[in-house]
Parts: C-alpha cells; structure tokens; sequence
C-alpha cells in the first residue's frame, strides 16, 4: 500500500486549490486504511472477546466528583453474568456501603448480590444495600468457633492475625461461604455466572470499578498491603479462577500436601493460586479498607500506614479513616520509602497519599472529614442510618428480606434489637 504522502505528491496540481479541510480527509484515510492492514491480527484477538465492552479506563489520576451519574462514566459487560460477593462485619457500613452500591453495584446493573456476614450490633446497617439493583442471596449468621485442624495449624500462622488462626478461619469461611451461596443459586437457576468480584463490607470506594479490571484466563487484586503473598482484600475473575481464589478452606489440605507452613493470610491466597495454576495480575483500584484499629505513627519498617480518606489515591485496598492529614505532600516519601515494600507498603507517588496518625481513636470532627470527601449523597446515607429508630429498622429489613431471591439469617426485630433500642 502507498503511503500517504506518496499519495499526496501523486494528485494532479489542481487538487492543491482544493479546499484544505478535503485535504486533510484524504490524509486522515490513507493513514487509517494503513494502519487496518497492519492490525488486523489485534483485531482479531479484540473481536474474539465478544462479552467485553470496549476496555476505556476511567482513572484520570485524580478523584472526580463523587456525586456524578454512574451509567456515563463507565458501561456494563455487554450480556455477562456477574456475582458479586461481599463479606465481612458491618461496623462502619453507614459510611462503606453506600460507596459498594454507588460505584460497583449501580455500575454493573446486571450483577447480582451475595452478602456474607455476622450478626452482630451493627448488622442493621446492611439494610442500606436496599438500594443495590438486584439481591441475589443474603444469608446473616451467628459466628461459632471453628475446630481447627491439623493441616490448619501446620499451614497457617497466628502471628499478625489479631485473632489468631481462628481470626484467619473465620475470615476464610466467609469467603469460601460465599462461594457456596453463589454456587447453590447457580443450580437453582441452571446457568453459571461468567464473572465474581469478591470485595468487603469495610472497604470505601472512591471511584467506579471500571470493565478494564475484567481479564479473562486471570485473576486481578490490587497491588500493595501484600504481606509476603498477594493482597487479599478485593479480587475479580472469570468463574473458574475465581472458585480457586475463593475456596480459603478447602484448598488448605493441598498446601499442607506440598508442605507449605507458617503461612499469613495474604501467603496462603498466594499459595492456593500457584498450586491451582491461576495466572493473577495486579492493577489499582479505587477503594480503602476503613479501620478502626489503632496503629503506631509514623509507621516503622514493618508498620502499617493509614492513609486519610482524602487521598487522591487509589489506594488499593490500604487501610484508611477519615482524617485531617498529619503528613502530605514532600512529608509522604521519608515515611513510605522506610517501609518493606512487600509487607504494608502502598503506591504513594504523584501526591496520591495523605497519612493519618492512627495511634489513638478517631479524631473529633471525622464526621465532616467523612462528609467533605464522600459529597452529599453519600452523607445524607450515613445520617439517615444514624437517625433510625427500632420501627424504621424492621420496615427496612423486611423491605430487604423481600427483595432477596434467597434469604437466611434471624429475624428483623432481632437484627434491628442488637444495635438499636426502641424510643422511650
């Protein structure tokens, strides 16, 4: 094919007195008819993933306003099945959940919800996933103490672990649990979901998840926080990696067979990924886990920094709270650059971190923290969850219990009765 200057120099001389804007038409399509001839096996490779919407990114390096539409910033896998899991304790949920719904659940309008969780005193917030397009399954349950095995005790470690090896299987039997949730609404249904994103009831997410992070044949987690092993905090894949990367309990044998031990959460997620042959990949993802854990300021080798939840971020799953920063700008990279790098370090560069000092309780004011960062809409959701009373809690309740295709867990009255007293 000529090229298109060639092109260009061949025109008769009166073409020159064409009008410019023909000119440039003529240039724009020789070059696009040659660059179709040199790429015709990418669009190969393109056209045979059919059930991907065009991957466009939507991190431009900086948080945009929280309060945008959702539908025009980022599009749903055309006609994919997607289950999203979400486990864990509800103890800041008035300021994480409406976050899930307004930037993962409202984003994948066709996914259908999993919830996992304890019953404990703040299980009542959940009632704020009412507004999350579709409830697949909930199921609320008593925590018990799980025997441990031998093959438990030899393969996992308690250090680190707050609550030991015990903290390390219940955390396990929640996302492995969930597992189980997705895998019997499967066979209710016969069909099989083409996706599950698994992610926690603590985490806050600043910006949607974006289709980008959907890679077949690979399991995706964020960088960073990785503790010897992989960050374990939020994960998405096709099903079949996805059953590896969830199945925390019963893959525990196969690592004891090949004599792995003392092994962290974050290493035996690792190790239950290369022993199931499971390519993983890392990319940033716009969400931190809220804590109320206090941790050393400034953080030391192995310390863990915590970040203040005005970073512009991603912060990828990095433990975080609403704060007035102690340290920003030039003050971040002393700090951060001390830190193990495959422990609980986390990208800092481009002014994307601000840091907390989280040895103490939260400050005073981290409501407005809270609310200057989250906008209106998200602040109006933990306010409304802050005024409710028994009564209001129970319509919600059976209001969410109704709209679950799947239901198991206590009553409302009871759900409601632990974290609320009625009006005097």
């Amino acid at each position: 094919m000529k090229s298109p200057a060639k092109i260009l120099t061949q025109f008769p001389k009166r073409a020159l007195d064409l009008d410019w804007r023909l000119l440039l038409l003529i240039l724009f399509s020789a070059t696009f008819l040659t660059y179709l001839s040199l790429s015709s096996s990418a669009a190969t490779v393109f056209l045979s993933l059919p059930k991907l919407a065009p991957l466009k990114s939507i991190f431009r390096g900086h948080a945009t306003p929280n309060d945008r539409p959702v539908q025009a910033q980022a599009r749903p896998l055309n006609g994919s099945r997607i289950a999203v899991c979400l486990v864990g304790g509800a103890r800041r949920f008035e300021l994480t959940g409406p976050s899930i719904v307004e930037r993962l659940l409202r984003v994948y309008e066709n996914s259908d919800l999993f919830l996992h969780c304890p019953l404990d005193s703040n299980a009542y917030k959940l009632q704020l996933l009412n507004d999350a397009p579709r409830i697949a399954s909930v199921r609320i349950f008593k925590p018990q103490l799980i025997n441990e095995t031998e093959s438990q005790t030899r393969v996992l470690t308690a250090s680190n672990s707050p609550n030991g090896i015990q903290g390390l299987l219940q955390y396990f039997s929640l996302v492995e649990g969930c597992l189980t949730m997705i895998k019997a609404y499967q066979e209710r249904n016969n069909f099989t979901y083409d996706w599950i994103i698994r992610t926690r009831v603590d985490g806050y997410w600043s910006d949607l998840l974006g289709p980008e992070n959907f890679i077949p044949g690979k399991y995706l987690v964020p960088p960073g926080s990785s503790y010897g092993g992989l960050n374990d905090r939020f994960g998405v894949g096709d099903y079949n990696t996805s059953v590896a990367a969830l199945s925390r309990l019963s893959l525990i044998p196969k690592l004891d067979a090949v004599g792995l031990t003392q092994l962290n959460s974050e290493m035996a997620f690792k190790a239950q990924l290369s022993t199931q042959n499971v390519q993983y990949t890392t990319k940033r993802l716009p969400f931190c886990v809220v804590t109320d854990r206090k941790y050393g300021y400034p953080p030391a080798r192995s310390g863990v920094p915590v970040a203040a939840l005005s970073s512009r971020g991603p912060l990828s799953g990095a433990k975080c709270r609403p704060c007035k920063p102690v340290c920003s700008g030039p003050c971040v990279g002393p700090i951060m650059s001390g830190l193990f790098k495959t422990w609980s370090w986390t990208e800092w560069a481009n002014n994307t971190l601000e840091l907390c000092d989280a040895h103490g309780e939260w400050e005073n004011g981290w409501e407005k923290s809270f609310d200057d960062v989250a906008g209106a809409k998200l602040a109006s959701a933990r306010k409304k969850v802050w005024a409710l009373n028994v009564d209001q809690c129970v319509h919600g309740f059976e209001k969410f219990k109704n709209r679950s295709a799947h239901w198991s867990g206590p009553t409302s009255a009871e759900i409601c009765g632990l974290g609320l007293r009625r009006p005097t």
